[in-house]
Formats: C-alpha cells, sequence, structure tokens
C-alpha cells in the first residue's frame, strides 16, 4: 500500500470527481459545491496529476469522462457514502434537515404521486430540497452515478428489467392495463361487448419506448400468438399518447390508475384487453448503498406511506 501516494489524494478530490461525473460541467460542479469554478478546476488538474490521467475531456462543446474516470465512479461513490455514514448522526431530524433529495420518475407517474409525495415531505421536512427530475432525462445511470437518490416507474413484473447487482427493486402498488381510445371511436360504443383480439389489433397503436425496461409481457404473448400490433407513433410518456388519443383513432395501452387520474385521459374511453398481459406494477428503485444513509432511509419511508394512503 503507497501510504505517501494514498495522502495525496483527500476527500475534496473524490467529491469533486463524484459531482464532476454527475454535471460533465466545471461551471455546474462549482454550483453544487459552492466553490468557484477556478477552485473546482484546480482540485481537477490536483487529482489528474495524482492519478495520471485527464479524467475529462472536450469534445466540441461538451466535457466528456475518460474511461478511467467512468471507471472509478462506483467506487468514489461508495467511499462517499461510507464517509457520510461516519459522520451522519444515527437519529434523522427532519424538521432541522437541509438536504437536498433527488428522484426520477416517468412523467406519467407525476399525476400519481408527485404532487402528494411533495406536500407531504415537505409539510415533515420544509428546510429541504426535492429535484424531481424526468426518467428519460436520468435513467438508471444515475442511481449508479450517485447523482439520483430513487426512481419510480411503472413496469411489467413478468417481463423484469435485466438484474443489476447494484440496484434495488420494491413494489409499490400493482395495477391493471386497459385500452384507451378516443369517444368517437368505432370500438368505443356504449353498450357493445368486449373488445375481440381481432377488433385490437386491427387498428393503428400508439406505443411507449423506454430504453431502461425489456419488450413488455403482453407483446411476448402476442408474438406467440403470432400476432403483432401496428406501432403506428412512438412516443416517451403516457400523457403525450392520450393526447394522440384525443385527435386520431389510435388504441393506447396504458395502466388502468393512470387512465383514471391524468388529467390528459379524461374524456378517452377505456376498455379490457382481450389477452393476458401479464402482472403490471408501479415500483421503487434505489440503489443498494442508500438505505445506510439516514436521510434517505427516511424519504424511503415517505414513500412508502405516500403509496399505502394513495
Amino acid at each position: 500500500m503507497d501510504l505517501v501516494k494514498l495522502s495525496r489524494i483527500s476527500m475534496k478530490h473524490l467529491i469533486t470527481l463524484h459531482v464532476m461525473l454527475d454535471t460533465l460541467s466545471v461551471t455546474a460542479a462549482a454550483e453544487r459545491l459552492c466553490l468557484s469554478p477556478s477552485s473546482v478546476s484546480k482540485t481537477l488538474s490536483q487529482l489528474r496529476s495524482n492519478l495520471g490521467d485527464d479524467l475529462f475531456y472536450r469534445h466540441g462543446n461538451k466535457l466528456v469522462a475518460t474511461p478511467l474516470a467512468r471507471r472509478l465512479g462506483p467506487s468514489v461513490q461508495q467511499m462517499i457514502y461510507d464517509m457520510e455514514q461516519l459522520l451522519s448522526p444515527d437519529q434523522f431530524d427532519p424538521s432541522s434537515c437541509e438536504t437536498r433529495f433527488s428522484l426520477a420518475m416517468r412523467e406519467s407517474t407525476f399525476e400519481l404521486l408527485a404532487a402528494k409525495l411533495s406536500a407531504d415531505v415537505l409539510a415533515l421536512a420544509p428546510n429541504i430540497r426535492l429535484d424531481i427530475s424526468t426518467k428519460d432525462s436520468v435513467g438508471f445511470d444515475g442511481l449508479i452515478a450517485g447523482s439520483l437518490d430513487f426512481i419510480i416507474l411503472p413496469h411489467d413484473l413478468s417481463q423484469p428489467p435485466a438484474p443489476r447487482n447494484e440496484l434495488v427493486w420494491k413494489t409499490l402498488f400493482q395495477d391493471e392495463m386497459v385500452c384507451l381510445m378516443n369517444p368517437d371511436h368505432s370500438l368505443a360504443e356504449r353498450g357493445r361487448g368486449e373488445l375481440s383480439l381481432d377488433e385490437y389489433l386491427s387498428c393503428g397503436h400508439i406505443g411507449i419506448t423506454d430504453g431502461d425496461l425489456n419488450i413488455p409481457f403482453f407483446e411476448m404473448q402476442l408474438a406467440q400468438l403470432q400476432c403483432r400490433r401496428k406501432i403506428s407513433i412512438s412516443l416517451p410518456d403516457f400523457g403525450s399518447a392520450a393526447l394522440m388519443c384525443h385527435h386520431s383513432a389510435l388504441l393506447f395501452t396504458c395502466s388502468r390508475r393512470w387512465a383514471e387520474m391524468a388529467l390528459q385521459a379524461k374524456g378517452l374511453v377505456n376498455r379490457a384487453l382481450p389477452f393476458d398481459y401479464g402482472e403490471v406494477a408501479y415500483s421503487l428503485v434505489w440503489h443498494s448503498a442508500a438505505m445506510k444513509d439516514p436521510a434517505q432511509r427516511w424519504l424511503y419511508e415517505q414513500i412508502l406511506a405516500c403509496c399505502e394512503t394513495g
């Protein structure tokens, strides 16, 4: 063990590297750390010299992390978590907490959880800051890099995402899937029977894209029946898909809970699906190291409580 070399790398260097990997911007990192950009640049210069690597380089008008910097990211995050645990009190007092929490969720989840969760959490911890972003802008890599505390998202329990050892999943509540359509659609007539599979497949559909999740179970089931939906439009979220439903004859397959609560879905007709769609749910995802932090454990408990009472 080269103690002399290790002594030249301080927690300041590790925190700066951690924030730079998150922001990829000296200016943004300086703002996050309440330092001047020149101070951040100086710390980075020292770390580059100690590690013998550029860590970040400019490509066009963007900063890009080197392979070494990316490889160090998870280990540096774990060191920071461990140090924070040493310095954190055993008891967490939300009334005096000034922590910044970061969450990401699909836009469809905002209407189900974000408003109530924010109100409940801020009532107990009025001095904290909640940064809530869309999952499309910060995905699972944000949890691994430490830029996110939690992700909340709807997904297919029957066809779960590929396992990542660092991440923990917990089901918040289960749901059903329904088919939404414009009230003027021929399949929306009052008193008609349930949708048939042929009717469902004869229409154009709106698909939802998510690079982190696997192909939905119901798509696999349809494939086994040698059937395929005709995806006319692919969109990033439920809200934009519902808007397209209002102005087209396309069908949209989505969460029943969202369809019953979302403003964008008001006025649309929903029908039961004519096939086995498996099990769907809304889940909470976090990095396995997050529960070492009393503040994050507290927020985790608030999220569970919000879902239980919501």
